[in-house]
Protein backbone atom coordinates (compact mmCIF):
# COMPACT_ATOMS: atom_id res chain seq x y z
CA UNK A 1 0.00 0.00 0.00
CA UNK A 2 1.18 3.54 -0.75
CA UNK A 3 2.26 6.01 1.91
CA UNK A 4 -0.66 7.68 3.76
CA UNK A 5 -1.73 11.02 2.31
CA UNK A 6 -2.97 12.00 5.79
CA UNK A 7 -1.18 11.00 9.00
CA UNK A 8 -2.50 11.93 12.43
CA UNK A 9 -0.23 11.19 15.36
CA UNK A 10 -1.09 11.51 19.07
CA UNK A 11 -3.41 14.49 18.64
CA UNK A 12 -4.86 16.18 21.71
CA UNK A 13 -7.49 18.91 21.35
CA UNK A 14 -9.36 20.82 24.05
CA UNK A 15 -12.54 22.84 24.53
CA UNK A 16 -11.31 25.15 27.27
CA UNK A 17 -10.15 22.85 30.11
CA UNK A 18 -11.93 19.79 28.66
CA UNK A 19 -9.86 17.36 26.61
CA UNK A 20 -12.00 16.29 23.64
CA UNK A 21 -9.36 14.32 21.69
CA UNK A 22 -7.03 12.06 23.67
CA UNK A 23 -3.96 10.93 21.77
CA UNK A 24 -5.66 9.99 18.50
CA UNK A 25 -3.56 8.47 15.70
CA UNK A 26 -4.79 7.28 12.30
CA UNK A 27 -3.86 7.05 8.61
CA UNK A 28 -5.73 7.73 5.38
CA UNK A 29 -4.21 6.39 2.17
CA UNK A 30 -4.75 7.90 -1.32
CA UNK A 31 -7.99 6.71 -2.91
CA UNK A 32 -9.23 5.27 0.37
CA UNK A 33 -12.49 5.89 2.24
CA UNK A 34 -11.96 5.85 6.00
CA UNK A 35 -14.97 5.93 8.33
CA UNK A 36 -14.83 7.27 11.89
CA UNK A 37 -17.57 5.74 14.04
CA UNK A 38 -18.76 6.59 17.51
CA UNK A 39 -21.64 7.91 19.59
CA UNK A 40 -22.41 11.58 20.20
CA UNK A 41 -19.61 13.16 22.22
CA UNK A 42 -17.00 10.63 21.13
CA UNK A 43 -14.85 13.37 19.57
CA UNK A 44 -15.49 12.67 15.88
CA UNK A 45 -16.41 16.23 14.86
CA UNK A 46 -13.58 17.65 16.99
CA UNK A 47 -11.17 15.42 15.08
CA UNK A 48 -12.48 16.77 11.77
CA UNK A 49 -12.20 20.38 12.96
CA UNK A 50 -8.64 19.76 14.14
CA UNK A 51 -7.59 18.36 10.76
CA UNK A 52 -9.25 21.20 8.82
CA UNK A 53 -7.68 23.94 10.97
CA UNK A 54 -10.87 25.12 12.67
CA UNK A 55 -9.32 23.98 15.96
CA UNK A 56 -5.64 23.89 16.91
CA UNK A 57 -4.31 20.75 18.64
CA UNK A 58 -2.47 21.22 21.92
CA UNK A 59 -0.22 18.26 21.15
CA UNK A 60 0.56 15.89 18.30
CA UNK A 61 1.25 16.11 14.60
CA UNK A 62 -0.88 16.14 11.43
CA UNK A 63 0.94 15.48 8.16
CA UNK A 64 -0.79 15.92 4.81
CA UNK A 65 0.87 15.08 1.52
CA UNK A 66 4.24 15.01 3.30
CA UNK A 67 3.87 18.39 5.08
CA UNK A 68 3.02 19.23 8.68
CA UNK A 69 -0.25 21.16 8.82
CA UNK A 70 -1.26 21.19 12.48
CA UNK A 71 -2.13 24.72 13.54
CA UNK A 72 -2.53 25.99 9.94
CA UNK A 73 -5.26 28.51 9.15
CA UNK A 74 -8.38 26.88 7.60
CA UNK A 75 -8.01 28.66 4.23
CA UNK A 76 -4.43 27.43 3.95
CA UNK A 77 -5.59 23.88 4.70
CA UNK A 78 -8.10 24.21 1.84
CA UNK A 79 -5.35 25.48 -0.47
CA UNK A 80 -3.31 22.37 0.37
CA UNK A 81 -6.18 20.16 -0.81
CA UNK A 82 -8.29 19.33 2.28
CA UNK A 83 -11.97 20.23 2.11
CA UNK A 84 -14.29 19.93 5.12
CA UNK A 85 -18.01 19.36 4.47
CA UNK A 86 -19.39 20.21 7.93
CA UNK A 87 -22.18 18.63 9.93
CA UNK A 88 -25.50 20.34 9.29
CA UNK A 89 -24.61 21.28 5.69
CA UNK A 90 -24.20 25.06 6.37
CA UNK A 91 -25.04 26.26 2.87
CA UNK A 92 -25.56 30.00 2.30
CA UNK A 93 -29.39 30.07 2.30
CA UNK A 94 -29.94 33.42 0.57
CA UNK A 95 -27.50 32.70 -2.26
CA UNK A 96 -28.34 30.62 -5.31
CA UNK A 97 -27.05 27.11 -5.87
CA UNK A 98 -24.67 28.50 -8.50
CA UNK A 99 -23.33 31.14 -6.12
CA UNK A 100 -22.80 28.55 -3.38
CA UNK A 101 -20.81 26.42 -5.80
CA UNK A 102 -18.74 29.41 -6.92
CA UNK A 103 -17.82 30.15 -3.29
CA UNK A 104 -16.45 26.62 -3.04
CA UNK A 105 -13.90 27.53 -5.72
CA UNK A 106 -12.71 30.75 -4.06
CA UNK A 107 -9.10 29.51 -3.77
CA UNK A 108 -8.86 28.72 -7.51
CA UNK A 109 -7.92 31.14 -10.30
CA UNK A 110 -8.35 29.06 -13.46
CA UNK A 111 -11.84 29.96 -14.72
CA UNK A 112 -11.90 27.13 -17.25
CA UNK A 113 -11.07 24.62 -14.50
CA UNK A 114 -13.79 26.10 -12.27
CA UNK A 115 -16.38 25.59 -15.00
CA UNK A 116 -15.18 22.02 -15.60
CA UNK A 117 -15.53 21.35 -11.89
CA UNK A 118 -19.03 22.86 -11.92
CA UNK A 119 -20.05 20.54 -14.76
CA UNK A 120 -18.59 17.61 -12.82
CA UNK A 121 -20.76 18.56 -9.84
CA UNK A 122 -23.81 18.75 -12.11
CA UNK A 123 -22.97 15.33 -13.58
CA UNK A 124 -23.06 13.77 -10.12
CA UNK A 125 -25.93 15.91 -8.79
CA UNK A 126 -28.27 16.67 -11.74
CA UNK A 127 -30.89 18.17 -9.40
CA UNK A 128 -28.44 21.00 -8.62
CA UNK A 129 -28.19 21.85 -12.31
CA UNK A 130 -31.99 21.98 -12.55
CA UNK A 131 -32.11 24.30 -9.50
CA UNK A 132 -28.93 26.29 -10.09
CA UNK A 133 -30.74 29.66 -9.94
CA UNK A 134 -32.76 28.70 -6.86
CA UNK A 135 -31.89 30.04 -3.40
CA UNK A 136 -30.14 27.34 -1.38
CA UNK A 137 -32.38 27.90 1.63
CA UNK A 138 -35.41 26.73 -0.36
CA UNK A 139 -33.88 23.34 -1.20
CA UNK A 140 -34.85 20.17 0.63
CA UNK A 141 -32.50 18.76 3.27
CA UNK A 142 -31.20 16.14 0.86
CA UNK A 143 -30.61 18.71 -1.87
CA UNK A 144 -28.77 20.96 0.58
CA UNK A 145 -26.52 18.03 1.52
CA UNK A 146 -25.81 17.45 -2.17
CA UNK A 147 -25.00 21.16 -2.52
CA UNK A 148 -22.64 21.04 0.47
CA UNK A 149 -20.77 18.11 -1.08
CA UNK A 150 -20.80 19.79 -4.49
CA UNK A 151 -19.43 23.02 -3.00
CA UNK A 152 -16.61 20.96 -1.50
CA UNK A 153 -15.86 19.38 -4.87
CA UNK A 154 -15.53 22.85 -6.41
CA UNK A 155 -12.28 23.31 -4.45
CA UNK A 156 -10.79 20.41 -6.45
CA UNK A 157 -9.74 18.63 -3.23
CA UNK A 158 -7.25 15.83 -2.69
CA UNK A 159 -9.27 14.63 0.30
CA UNK A 160 -12.80 15.37 1.53
CA UNK A 161 -13.72 15.36 5.22
CA UNK A 162 -17.43 14.56 5.44
CA UNK A 163 -19.13 15.09 8.80
CA UNK A 164 -22.43 13.20 9.22
CA UNK A 165 -23.65 13.42 5.59
CA UNK A 166 -26.65 11.22 6.48
CA UNK A 167 -27.85 13.45 9.36
CA UNK A 168 -31.59 14.11 9.21
CA UNK A 169 -32.11 12.37 5.86
CA UNK A 170 -34.50 9.59 4.94
CA UNK A 171 -33.04 6.10 4.34
CA UNK A 172 -33.71 6.49 0.61
CA UNK A 173 -31.77 9.77 0.43
CA UNK A 174 -28.94 8.31 2.52
CA UNK A 175 -28.68 5.46 0.04
CA UNK A 176 -28.62 7.90 -2.89
CA UNK A 177 -25.96 10.18 -1.40
CA UNK A 178 -23.74 7.30 -0.26
CA UNK A 179 -24.05 5.83 -3.74
CA UNK A 180 -22.77 9.10 -5.21
CA UNK A 181 -19.89 9.16 -2.72
CA UNK A 182 -18.97 5.63 -3.80
CA UNK A 183 -19.01 6.71 -7.46
CA UNK A 184 -16.79 9.71 -6.70
CA UNK A 185 -14.32 7.41 -5.00
CA UNK A 186 -14.33 4.85 -7.81
CA UNK A 187 -14.49 7.20 -10.79
CA UNK A 188 -12.47 10.20 -9.52
CA UNK A 189 -10.25 8.32 -7.04
CA UNK A 190 -11.53 10.75 -4.40
CA UNK A 191 -10.01 10.14 -0.96
CA UNK A 192 -12.48 10.60 1.91
CA UNK A 193 -12.59 10.63 5.69
CA UNK A 194 -16.18 10.12 6.79
CA UNK A 195 -17.66 10.72 10.25
CA UNK A 196 -20.90 8.82 10.75
CA UNK A 197 -23.28 7.50 13.39
CA UNK A 198 -24.94 5.29 10.76
CA UNK A 199 -22.33 2.58 11.27
CA UNK A 200 -23.75 0.09 8.80
CA UNK A 201 -23.89 2.56 5.89
CA UNK A 202 -20.46 3.96 6.76
CA UNK A 203 -18.74 0.57 6.90
CA UNK A 204 -20.40 -0.64 3.71
CA UNK A 205 -18.95 2.40 1.94
CA UNK A 206 -15.51 2.44 3.57
CA UNK A 207 -12.25 0.57 3.10
CA UNK A 208 -11.13 1.04 6.71
CA UNK A 209 -12.83 2.08 9.92
CA UNK A 210 -11.92 3.54 13.30
CA UNK A 211 -14.15 3.50 16.37
CA UNK A 212 -13.93 6.39 18.84
CA UNK A 213 -15.12 6.49 22.44
CA UNK A 214 -14.58 9.43 24.80
CA UNK A 215 -11.97 11.02 22.55
CA UNK A 216 -9.92 7.87 21.95
CA UNK A 217 -9.57 5.31 19.18
CA UNK A 218 -10.69 2.02 20.76
CA UNK A 219 -10.83 -0.18 17.65
CA UNK A 220 -9.82 -0.11 14.00
CA UNK A 221 -9.59 -2.46 11.06
CA UNK A 222 -10.74 -3.24 7.55
CA UNK A 223 -14.34 -2.10 7.11
CA UNK A 224 -15.64 -5.53 6.08
CA UNK A 225 -14.01 -7.09 9.17
CA UNK A 226 -15.51 -4.45 11.48
CA UNK A 227 -18.90 -4.98 9.87
CA UNK A 228 -18.77 -8.61 11.03
CA UNK A 229 -17.30 -7.81 14.46
CA UNK A 230 -19.48 -8.88 17.39
CA UNK A 231 -18.49 -5.75 19.32
CA UNK A 232 -19.59 -3.50 16.46
CA UNK A 233 -22.77 -5.53 15.99
CA UNK A 234 -23.64 -5.26 19.69
CA UNK A 235 -22.70 -1.66 20.43
CA UNK A 236 -23.31 0.15 17.12
CA UNK A 237 -25.31 -1.85 14.60
CA UNK A 238 -27.48 -3.51 17.23
CA UNK A 239 -28.90 -0.24 18.48
CA UNK A 240 -29.68 0.90 14.93
CA UNK A 241 -31.35 -2.41 14.08
CA UNK A 242 -33.40 -2.27 17.30
CA UNK A 243 -34.51 1.24 16.38
CA UNK A 244 -35.49 0.12 12.89
CA UNK A 245 -37.56 -2.73 14.35
CA UNK A 246 -39.32 -0.31 16.71
CA UNK A 247 -40.15 1.97 13.77
CA UNK A 248 -41.60 -0.94 11.82
CA UNK A 249 -43.71 -2.04 14.82
CA UNK A 250 -44.99 1.52 15.28
CA UNK A 251 -45.95 1.76 11.62
CA UNK A 252 -47.84 -1.54 11.79
CA UNK A 253 -49.75 -0.36 14.88
CA UNK A 254 -50.63 2.87 13.13
CA UNK A 255 -51.91 0.91 10.13
CA UNK A 256 -54.06 -1.33 12.34
CA UNK A 257 -55.77 1.71 13.85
Amino acid sequence: MSEPILKIRNIESFYGPIMAIRGVSLDVHPGQIVSILGANGAGKTTLMKTVSGVMDPEKGKITFDGRDIQGSEPHKVVQKGIVHVPEGREVFPLLTVNDNLSLGAYTLKDKAQIERDRELVFDYFPVLKDRRQQEAGTLSGGQQQMLAIGRGLMANPKIMLLDEPSLGLSPLLVQEIFGILKRLNEEQNMTMMLVEQNAHAALELADHGYVMEVGRIVMDGAADVLLESEDIQDFYLGAQQDGARENRRWKRKKTWR
